[in-house]
């Protein structure tokens, strides 16, 4: 019964394809940027100091990070920074999933899935504002990188669909270090304490001072 319940709320549940189209079209009118920003890292088992970035982008997913003076700890899911991996899926279904409020604006909570089954992408639940059209939230749900949700605040370049801080939070339970990191940990920390650390939640943030959009760039940049 509960079953048979829950497929009809799921299959009664309105169609929001439409707003999801209508947001695609905003980020659309972005082919590619340069971006420069202040990278903050909070992972427990990781010492990384506050960085200067810069972000490349090209359609229709193409996304690469460079952070003075070290390695980036961005989680290999901070690709859906852009949003275009989750909203130019072609093939998907959105249903509304209620209303709430994120900083005060009102949102529509938008459950959007993928309909190709090989995509990496199991379940993006997304807090649009209808009125500005923009994601002021994402819960983005991976075959291969896990759970982790998205943070959006917007400025002078929200026309645009992009925002001037993003925060990425996550379980670093899973977390997979990236090439060349390693823990550090006092050296009285037990390693059941190690443990204990890495089942905490990591937050990433990315705070963005300049966007130079629709330029142009040698596609080297992402080799």
């Amino acid at each position: 019964m509960f079953l048979l319940l829950g497929f009809s709320t799921f299959a009664d549940a309105q169609d929001m394809a439409p707003l999801v189209n209508k947001l695609k079209a905003k980020l659309d009118q972005v082919n590619d940027y340069q971006a420069t920003g202040v990278l903050k890292t909070d992972i427990a088992f990781i010492k990384a100091p506050v960085s200067r970035v810069k972000v490349y982008f090209k359609k229709p997913n193409r996304f690469r990070l460079v952070k003075d003076g070290g390695i980036s700890i961005l989680p290999k899911g901070g690709l859906s920074v852009t949003l275009n991996n989750v909203i130019d899926l072609g093939n998907f279904v959105a249903l509304a999933a209620g209303d709430a409020t994120v900083d005060g604006f009102a949102v529509k909570i938008v459950k959007v899935l993928p309909g190709d089954d090989a995509n990496d992408l199991v379940l993006a639940t997304l807090y649009i504002d209808e009125k500005n059209l923009l994601v002021r939230k994402a819960n983005i749900t991976t075959r291969e990188n896990g759970t982790y949700d998205i943070g959006l605040t917007y400025g002078k370049f929200s026309s645009y669909g992009l925002a001037d801080k993003v925060v990425f939070s996550f379980n670093t339970k899973n977390y997979k270090l990236p090439k060349g990191v390693t823990l550090e940990f006092d050296d009285e920390a037990k390693t059941t304490d190690a443990e204990k650390l890495k089942n905490k939640k990591g937050r990433v943030e990315i705070s963005y001072d300049n966007y130079v959009i629709n330029k142009g760039f040698d596609d080297n940049i992402f080799k």
